[in-house]
């Protein structure tokens, strides 16, 4: 009893009841000794230490246990274990902590020349080797180094990326690690960086006559180019910009002449390339000439190029749906522009009729364009070595881009001088096999959709007052 009533005034430890069972067995209940009192201050503290407590001593052989003490000596040792239950031993006596970990699956490596590792890939379509350089515009996300993966894994020859949020003006600095990395995997999945087409800030417009607007696009700009130079890449596709309402295009067009310019003397060799626009509101660059009015004022004409955008030129009043009228589009660019500034191409199906003006992109063959155009231009030796990079819709599944790069390599096998303008029994059965993919994607994201709509119903109406102000700030 006195020993319990000791002990109650000192903070409890993992090793209290085997000091209570101790003192019982051996008799000793009149008093606690000054170093008994001494050692268990020191087990408190101890306990409390980050460091793990050193195991207790063994009990004396002369003990004997009651089943009450054992069920005190059970609690004792469910308690250490809960405290220590990953604490180890060493084989030089020193404990050593192994914090679990959930268990991982393997994966394989492949191993490299130089000694990294990548994840298996086992599964990935193949790339066939082909001189028309099909890819799509795939995700950066978790790092720079990422997008390489992600275009191998859906069979691209090509591809394009964001070297920074697209809807940032500032973004941190890339490490020596992602640097290091894209370049390393560039090499392992045997990419050449003429074959890549990083895509410009949505937020950038060169064009727009406010000088404190447009310098803030132009760092923005010129940190994307400067970012694709670290990476060893060769070229930049922008969209040109806009009048926004307050300047005549060719105002605005030497505005942006201007700023390539600049960008050029601030940089050592990238190749700045310009894409072509749909037409909507106040956008420059729809219409060819608008592309040869920005590239004739560029000083370093070596540096700059032109993208064009398929559902863009259709939209735009370019009819290429049909054999003769893509022959006439790419003539009339030759005329304008000159074939020797097509640095790459964006391949998409339009939503929108011709001449629409309206930006709408869809997957290969299901819009208004149609696949037999994809064919001529996967078949034409005037798009060979360039990089056709696809921006379609894929509704969060990669496989579609799949899907349809495996759709275009098939197509450019065609001998498309021996093919008239009806549409194949193999195109048909292409456009089947994507229409299925994406319907059947589509009809899962939206099913998705409605469920988070649903979940987030009453967050939402609590918010109305907020979101109503965002939606005022923006406009």
């Amino acid at each position: 009893m006195l020993a319990a009533a000791a002990l109650s005034h000192i903070r409890p430890t993992p090793y209290t009841p085997l000091l209570l069972l101790f003192l019982k067995q051996s008799q000793t209940r009149a008093f606690i000794p000054a170093n008994l009192m001494v050692q268990t201050r020191r087990s408190t503290r101890a306990a409390a230490a980050p460091a793990p407590a050193p195991a207790p001593a063994p009990l004396p052989s002369s003990i004997t246990l009651t089943s009450s003490d054992s069920h005190l000596l059970a609690e004792s040792s469910k308690r250490r274990r809960a405290d220590h239950s990953n604490e180890l031993e060493s084989e030089s006596g020193t404990a050593v902590v192994a914090t679990k970990k959930p268990a991982r699956k393997k994966q394989k490596k492949l191993k490299t020349e130089d000694g990294h590792g990548e994840a298996s890939t086992e599964g990935f379509p193949v790339r066939i080797s082909n001189p028309w350089k099909i890819g799509a515009h795939v995700s950066a996300a978790g790092g720079v180094e990422n997008a390489v993966r992600n275009a191998a894994m859906v069979g691209a020859s090509a591809f394009a990326l964001f070297v920074k949020s697209q809807r940032k003006w500032d973004s941190p600095p890339f490490s020596t690690e992602n640097v290091d990395a894209f370049k390393r995997r560039m090499q392992e999945f045997r990419y050449s960086s003429k074959h890549v087409l990083p895509h410009g800030s949505y937020l950038v417009n060169l064009g727009n006559p406010d000088e404190e607007k447009r310098q803030k696009s132009f760092n923005c700009f010129l940190d994307d180019l400067q970012r694709c130079e670290q990476l060893g890449l060769e070229l930049y596709n922008f969209h040109p910009g806009s009048t926004v309402g307050q300047a005549t295009k060719d105002e605005s067009i030497a505005l942006i002449a201007e700023c390539i310019n600049n960008a050029h003397k601030a940089t050592k060799y990238i190749t700045i390339v310009i894409e072509n626009m749909a037409g909507s509101g106040n956008v420059i660059g729809s219409q060819f000439s608008e592309l040869y009015e920005i590239i004739d004022l560029v000083d370093d004409k070596a540096r700059v190029g032109v993208c064009l955008d398929t559902c863009h030129m259709f939209a735009a009043g370019y009819n290429i749906s049909t054999k003769d009228g893509w022959n006439a589009t790419l003539s009339a660019f030759d005329t304008e522009v000159g074939l020797s500034y097509l640095k790459g191409m964006h391949l998409n199906d339009s939503k929108a009729g011709l001449g629409s003006k309206k930006d709408r992109h869809e997957n290969i063959g299901l819009g208004h364009i149609g696949i037999s155009t994809f064919r001529h231009i996967v078949s034409d030796p005037r798009t060979q070595d360039i990089p056709l990079i696809l921006e379609t819709p894929t509704f969060e599944a990669t496989e579609i881009w799949a899907k349809e790069i495996a759709a275009l390599n098939s197509l450019s096998m065609v001998d498309d001088g021996e093919v008239t303008e009806t549409v194949t029994e193999k195109e048909l059965s292409l456009v089947g096999e994507i229409t299925s993919l994406v319907r059947s994607h589509a009809a899962n994201k939206a099913g998705k959709a409605s469920k988070t709509k649903t979940s987030m119903g009453r967050a939402r109406k609590r918010d109305v007052t907020e979101d109503q102000d965002h939606d005022s700030d923006c406009a």
